[in-house]
């Protein structure tokens, strides 16, 4: 079977998002054009991640250019997107490998999110060369979104995912675990349960 591969160049709309409460939060990211829109899941720290590599990918393009590159420094507000994700969130896959390229000559971030893949071997040889053939662009390999993102939009996507990774529950002061509303057990208190 050949390789799904959701392809926004460029998208309209991409966006990291939630859906649920905080403490039980599904993050996704979400690209949407010309009336279609791809979702799929991926767990909170790869957010934070890819929106912290994006930045870090953006200020080197930036440096390697000597600020030539047609990269923001910031993320411009007016194209701020805080809208929630559009409905219906169909999850197309759950995201395993995620990689991020910067092409020059168009100028475009590119980010690819995979699916998760169980691989199966029996040695640690052969889970290497699984895993290798996991990351070539193999028309046969598991589905994957695949984004590409001018410089303004991609510093946008990123203050976004670290704004949507931080709107979950407020941290312990003392631990740095997550507070739930009716407090949680602090292991700096012994074990006492710590409310707000």
């Amino acid at each position: 079977m050949s390789r799904q591969v959701f392809l926004y160049d460029p998208p309209e709309r991409f966006v990291a998002g939630t859906v649920g409460l905080p403490g039980r939060r599904t993050f996704f990211l979400q690209a949407s054009s010309g009336g279609r829109t791809t979702s799929v899941a991926l767990e909170k720290a790869q957010v934070e991640a890819l929106a912290e590599r994006v930045d870090e990918l953006l200020d080197e393009v930036v440096r390697r250019s000597g600020g030539n590159a047609p990269v923001p420094a910031v993320a411009p507000t007016e194209i701020e997107d805080v809208e929630p994700l559009q409905a219906p969130i169909e999850e197309e896959f759950r995201v395993g490998t995620m990689a991020l390229a910067w092409d020059g000559e168009g100028e475009r971030m590119i980010i690819e999110a995979q699916a998760l893949v169980e691989l199966e071997a029996e040695s640690e040889e052969d889970l290497a060369e699984a895993e290798e053939r996991l990351l070539q662009d193999d028309e046969n390999g598991p589905p994957m979104l695949r984004v590409r993102l001018t410089g303004t939009m991609a510093r946008a996507f990123a203050k976004r995912a670290l704004q949507v990774v931080n709107a979950g529950r407020p941290p312990c002061p003392l631990c740095s675990l997550p507070l739930d509303p009716e407090g949680h057990v602090c292991p700096r208190q012994n074990g006492y349960r710590r409310g707000e």
